[in-house]
């Protein structure tokens, strides 16, 4: 399992990016493809009429057309995709990448970083990122690390005032806490604050970030997004507070799958924020195993947070109503909390309302 403790260190961000990435590409595998995209892009250049595709451009539904019919993205994709797969150590999850249910080879270039917006040719981009390996590892960040994905810090204020509530009528004992689907961090370093805020000292909590991306993790660990420069600043600033009296110490980012969870001891705080309900784990088989490998990771006592306010359509398909079902079904007791939903784990018969032991994990 890949896991790292937060780190500042450039020392640590180069050697633990450098785990992640191939430590060299064939660009001979990539030749014939770059001969297809050079052909499909000198033809398209030459007969579409203007405007060609441009950083800035509006993207409208003819200039989308002309594209697809010249640059098919699934052409384009292929190729792009051959590239994740011989530039990363493991399997890319290519759904996360800004190829995957791209209308159009206009639509992903428009979402490009600037530095990658060099050219309108595919296969320019192709070429270049074979060639330069800072370039590589700014297109990778890019395509796994998109803001779109993430609404940065404090995003349930709601969720938040619950845990305050809940902390202050609980004796103050060590917590362990999961924030499963953790994506970049930012609830992770954000609960950290909330308990130091809430009186809990560093040795008193240990908290626990899980996602199934190697990428975030090290985003996450490190505070590193090279590829958007103002995010990484705004990030450091969040955290800085937290490293200055070692709350980064008691942090741990790994990667872990939630349909088959590591072992771990249990937790008394689980957060998982914007995946139950939304567009990866909406259907009920899906569902009922996330939900119950979850409970089976909450100690007696604990409770579990679920909330997802950037994805607001995915509710059609899958009701607050039909949440609080299966948090009943696996023995929850159900209650609102803040934008969300809350669940807590009925004590063991054998247990008393001290909790379980804490030891913190090697």
């Amino acid at each position: 399992m890949f896991s790292l403790s937060p780190s500042l260190e450039r020392g640590d961000v180069s050697a633990n990016l450098g785990r992640l990435l191939s430590p060299e590409i064939d660009a001979d595998r990539f030749r014939s493809a770059l001969r297809r995209l050079q052909d499909r892009f000198r033809i398209y250049a030459s007969t579409c009429p203007a405007p060609l595709i441009a950083p800035g451009l509006i993207v409208s539904p003819e200039i989308r057309h002309q594209s697809e019919i010249y640059l098919p993205i699934a052409e384009i994709a292929a190729a792009f995709n051959r590239l994740y797969r011989a530039a990363l150590v493991y399997p890319p999850i290519l759904s996360s990448t800004p190829f995957h249910n791209a209308l159009s080879w206009v639509d992903v270039f428009a979402g490009l970083p600037p530095r990658l917006q060099f050219s309108s040719n595919p296969a320019l981009l192709l070429e270049r990122l074979l060639s330069e390996r800072d370039l590589l590892e700014e297109f990778l960040l890019a395509s796994f690390l998109p803001r779109r994905f993430y609404g940065g810090f404090r995003r349930y204020p709601g969720q938040s005032a619950y845990l305050r509530h809940w902390l202050g009528e609980q004796p103050q004992k060590p917590l362990r806490c999961l924030d499963a689907a953790c994506g970049s961090g930012e609830d992770c370093f954000g609960l950290a604050g909330l308990l130091c805020e809430e009186g809990y000292v560093a040795e008193k909590m240990w908290i626990e970030g899980w996602t199934l991306e190697p990428l975030e993790v090290w985003a996450a660990a490190h505070g590193s997004f090279p590829h958007d420069v103002r995010r990484e600043a705004h990030f450091r600033m969040e955290i800085s507070q937290l490293f200055q009296h070692g709350y980064n110490a008691r942090v741990r980012f790994s990667c872990a799958d939630l349909t088959i969870p590591p072992p771990a001891e249990p937790f008394d705080l689980i957060l998982c924020n914007g995946l139950l309900g939304g567009p990866i784990v909406n259907q009920a088989p899906s569902l009922e195993l996330v939900i119950g490998n979850l409970t089976g990771l909450l100690a007696s006592g604990g409770i579990l947070l679920a909330a997802d306010s950037f994805h607001g359509g995915w509710k059609q398909k899958c009701p607050q109503q039909m949440l609080r079902a299966l948090f009943e079904a696996y023995g929850l007791r159900a209650f609102e909390a803040g934008e969300g939903l809350g669940g807590s784990k009925p004590y063991a018969q054998a247990s008393s309302c001290s909790g379980h032991a804490y030891s913190e994990p090697r």
